[in-house]
């Protein structure tokens, strides 16, 4: 069903390299009000074009020319009277004359309409540029107002534009050259309010520039908090001496969302939905970015930004926030991960003084990466991995596939292992509770736990060790463990790693840190589906108790996870980003019912979190609560399902 991107904070916008010739204004204007067209078709009516599109930005001294400047100025209005007739915005580059001097200048068009006109600020003057030879810098120019045709137009690198009704969209105005400057405009728009910057630019192509040009902007974009739209002029730029690719791009926050190809010489576009109210969220979450302050105030130009209802998102939207696509970008991931448990754990034992740890082993994937970590911090600190007390605690849903992993993993690792069966002692305290061990209920599941956990600090205590923890963020955050048994620890190792990047870990440190029989146990450790084991087996053998049976799959919780925590998003926001990331994976309405159990768990378990130990962050999502996350324990739920309920 089609829905308005601004109702959930998105802005559609692109950027245009249109195909152009050399003082050829009637040819480039024709092409930049089909290329407003073709972006209103697709839903975007917002478009930036490069710098001196109108005229080309190559042609050198006929910018002297008073008959291009004429046509320069006639050009500029014609796509001022275009974007009335199509609802859209646009910035395009023109050069302008006023007061006998010339700039190099962006007119901001909406509505039929020139708002402001911005002058670029640095004009280079070296290597391949000229520009200082034609052109007059806007540096000292604020607070003016020029006429245009009998209209007082803004003038002036103090403007920024408003769109009405959208709080989170104020759009700001630099020009290529201001990009590549010690103190980028952009910065002072930034923090003066501008979460999208529209940078015009007639960028040269030459070798390595492409790469550099995409680091600049994801940098600029993630230094500013803002989306950035950058628009560069094309091959039809004369060849003379340099050759023009037209590589515009579109980025956000670090990251580069779209991008044109290069060397076309028909028109090239680019659009995405730029996610502007969360900007102004990670503003907020800033207080680095609220401490700055401007040089100069910025005059604040309201206009009108159409939009039409969409059926999906332009935007990349990955299914699982917390792993990266690219198998070396996820094995560095993994590496760093790894690095970060076992030296946290690491200076934990010198702290303490104590040279032996202690971990219950299930043979499931998170006591596995948290041996993993156990066996690599002890070799790092000269510690004979026998001084690693691995202890097995079968219980009535323990079964011979998880209990064999388990010892034989351990035999591989060459740790001490023990096996400490619970069934009678279990049963033991249910006559004494008088609780019938044929009830099979929280009970049942959460005696299991604590007699595990008092096990392993008793001999903990014994062996005068640490107790290892092993439960993972993503556990944490559904407050999927029992209070006081393997929710708690002498230090946990696991609880900065979502569930969805625990087997990747696993998976890392079989191929690169532990080989030979080992790996082929991490590899069937990986394969063994998610439980804790805590129900009677069936009579072959198998537990039927699947954890994502219960709570829901694991990939859809990290998903919200990361955006309601990271990202700060609402639910409904949530979950339209969700129902398009796992598209013909998971239903609209499924993903819901989920997502409901994901605040109902989240909210009602904070106590869990509130008394967790100690343990390192490792992403840049954490729960400790003397970390990133401060949450009353008894804080209400009800808000965030009512507006769950509200979009149904």
């Amino acid at each position: 069903m089609p829905f308005h991107p601004s109702v959930y904070g998105f802005l559609r916008a692109g950027v245009a390299s249109p195909e152009l010739e050399v003082a050829g204004i009637d040819r480039n204007c024709a092409a930049i009000c089909r290329a407003i067209d073709k972006a209103a078709t697709e839903g975007c009516f917002f478009l930036v074009f490069p710098e001196l599109a109108v005229t080309a930005y190559s042609c050198a001294d006929l910018f002297l020319q008073k008959t291009l400047l004429d046509g320069a100025r006639e050009g500029v209005a014609q796509i001022a009277r275009h974007t009335a007739a199509c609802g859209a915005t646009a910035i395009v580059g023109a050069p302008f004359l006023d007061a006998g001097k010339l700039y190099n200048c962006a007119f901001f068009l909406s509505s039929g309409k020139i708002l402001g006109i911005v002058p670029k600020i640095h004009l280079p003057a070296t290597l391949e540029f000229y520009e200082e030879r034609w052109f007059t810098s806007g540096q000292a120019i604020l607070g003016e107002k020029v006429d245009w045709h009998g209209e007082a137009v803004p003038f002036g690198v103090d403007l920024l534009f408003a769109a009405a009704g959208r709080p989170a969209c104020r759009i700001g105005i630099e020009i290529c050259e201001d990009l590549w400057s010690p103190h980028p405009p952009s910065s002072r728009m930034a923090t003066a309010g501008a979460t999208l910057i529209a940078n015009l630019s007639a960028s040269p192509e030459t070798l390595g520039k492409e790469e550099y040009r995409r680091a600049l902007l994801r940098s600029q974009s993630a230094r500013c908090l803002a989306a950035y739209l950058y628009a560069s002029a094309g091959p039809g730029e004369s060849t003379t001496d340099l050759v023009f690719s037209g590589h515009s791009l579109i980025a956000e926050n670090g990251a580069i969302l779209a991008e044109t190809e290069r060397f076309r010489f028909e028109t090239a576009m680019a659009i995405a939905d730029v996610d502007l109210e969360r900007m102004t969220t990670e503003r907020q979450r800033s207080n680095t970015f609220a401490s700055a302050t401007g040089s100069h105030p910025f005059r604040v130009i309201p206009f009108d930004l159409h939009e039409e209802g969409i059926s999906r998102l332009r935007r990349p939207i990955a299914p699982d926030p917390f792993v990266p696509p690219r198998q070396e970008e996820r094995d560095q991931r993994c590496r760093e991960i790894f690095a970060i448990q076992t030296t946290g754990l690491a200076k934990r034992l010198l702290h303490t003084g104590l040279d032996k740890v202690v971990i219950g082993v299930s043979g499931g994937i998170d006591s596995t990466l948290a041996l993993l970590v156990a066996v690599k911090a002890c070799d790092r600190l000269d510690i004979d991995r026998g001084h690693i007390l691995a202890v097995t605690l079968p219980g009535f849903g323990t079964t011979s596939r998880t209990r064999g992993n388990a010892e034989k993993l351990c035999r591989e690792l060459g740790v001490a292992f023990r096996e400490i069966p619970i069934v009678e002692a279990v049963r033991r305290h249910f006559r004494d509770i008088g609780h019938p061990d044929t009830r099979h209920d929280v009970v049942f599941e959460n005696a299991q736990a604590r007699e595990r956990t008092q096990i392993l600090m008793d001999l903990a205590n014994q062996v005068d060790g640490l107790v290892i923890g092993t439960g993972d963020l993503s556990e944490l955050a559904l407050g999927w463990c029992t209070y006081n048994a393997d929710q708690m620890s002498m230090y946990n190792v696991n609880g900065g790693v979502p569930k969805t990047l625990v087997r990747y870990v696993v998976s890392w440190c079989a191929e690169t840190e532990f080989g030979g029989a080992a790996a082929a146990t991490l590899a069937d450790i990986c394969a063994t589906p998610v439980s804790p084991e805590l129900l009677p087996v069936d009579g072959r053998g198998e537990n039927p108790q699947q954890t994502e049976r219960q709570i829901g799959p694991y990939r859809l919780h990290d998903f919200f996870l990361y955006h309601a925590l990271r990202l700060h998003f609402p639910p409904r926001k949530i979950l339209l980003l969700a129902a398009q990331a796992f598209d013909g994976e998971y239903g609209k309405e499924e993903i819901r019912r989920w997502l409901i159990l994901f605040y109902r768990r989240f909210f009602s378990q904070q106590f869990k979190r509130s008394a967790m130990p100690d343990g390192p962050k490792v992403g840049s999502v954490a729960l400790s609560p003397r970390g990133d996350w401060r949450m009353p324990s008894d804080a209400c739920a009800a808000l965030w399902l009512k507006e769950l309920e509200a979009d149904h």
